[in-house]
């Protein structure tokens, strides 16, 4: 643990230390290496979140790398989350890379499995999965906490980093949902962000048995909200995506609203949605994740009362 009684130093741990909502962000790099995609998304989210998510390849795409993303973000004054997902590195490079992010100045990362790659640009790709999100979880934990790698060997410097995890409440079976985010917290994770909710009474039955199980008192939950754009993108979240429940009446809803009132709509219901899960106990922040609609974010945070963000001391 770093010397002011944190265990990374981030401005996230920070938010969370001071007992304040926090609010993060997403920033999914580009398939190339223009740096004005990273730069002009950055521009909407400063200022509106504690911290941003940069995403590792997803769902098995190849983009500029999370941390060549992660630090262009630091250069412009944002706080990253870098991903890392376990499909395209072994434990070797999983650890470097750490190493190489740390020495950078990241100072939060998301352990992930990784979107199998069939459903990429690259479906003969070969997998690697040397280790499994959890596993992952423990490995930084151990570098951070006892300066170990894998191995046993001691490493040299600190390796300071915020471990985070995502959590998927509406996947089957639903009853072994909460074992599972158990196994990650009993791993060393600091804080979950969950996979984006629509249907909001299931993910309050989710939360009750989370809160029952005290696992909120031993990580951050941060609830993940995606705002629709349109009646056709509810409708393919709904039938498309996995993981992923939409109730009838939020397509109801969008499809209610007048044409050319459907993104409007979309940005009512994110709104309400981050209104109810802030009072939901057991959850300590919203993950705003507005896929290429990074623009809408400010409106978002506005409207929800989450304006001005806090600024943690040092």
């Amino acid at each position: 643990m770093s010397d002011n009684g944190y265990k990374s130093g981030s401005n996230l741990e920070k938010i969370f230390a001071m007992g304040e909502f926090a609010v993060t962000g997403e920033c999914g790099p580009p398939k190339g290496s223009d740096v004005s995609v990273v730069k002009k998304k950055a521009e909407h989210l400063k200022g509106y979140v504690d911290a941003v998510n940069v995403t590792d390849n997803q769902t098995a795409i190849v983009r500029m790398s999370s941390i060549a993303a992660s630090k262009i973000l630091l250069d412009m004054g944002l706080e990253p989350v870098m991903q890392m997902t376990c499909r395209d590195r072994n434990r070797i490079a999983i650890q470097s890379d750490v190493f190489g992010a740390s020495a950078l100045g990241i100072k939060n990362m998301l352990c992930l499995s990784g979107d199998h790659q069939k459903f990429g640009n690259h479906p003969g790709a070969k997998n690697v999965y040397c280790l499994d999100s959890i596993q992952l979880i423990n490995t930084i934990k151990t570098l951070r906490d006892e300066g170990k790698v894998m191995c046993g060997d001691e490493v040299e410097g600190e390796t300071k980093m915020f471990i985070g995890a995502a959590a998927n409440p509406f996947g089957d079976p639903f009853e072994f949902r909460v074992s599972r985010l158990a196994k990650k917290v009993e791993a060393g994770v600091d804080f979950i962000q969950t996979q984006c909710i629509y249907n909001m009474d299931k993910f309050k039955r989710w939360m009750k048995e989370v809160v029952d199980r005290g696992l909120h008192e031993k990580c951050k939950i941060m609830a993940g909200i995606t705002p629709l754009k349109s009646l056709g993108m509810a409708r393919y979240m709904a039938k498309n995506v996995s993981g992923i429940e939409v109730p009838e009446e939020i397509i109801a809803r969008m499809k209610a609203a007048p044409k050319g009132k459907k993104a409007e709509e979309g940005i009512k219901i994110a709104v309400e949605q981050i209104q109810e899960v802030r009072e939901m106990e057991g959850v300590a922040g919203v993950h705003l994740m507005a896929i290429e609609w990074e623009a809408k974010v400010p409106e978002i945070i506005k409207a929800a009362g989450l304006y001005p963000r806090p600024s943690p001391s040092a």
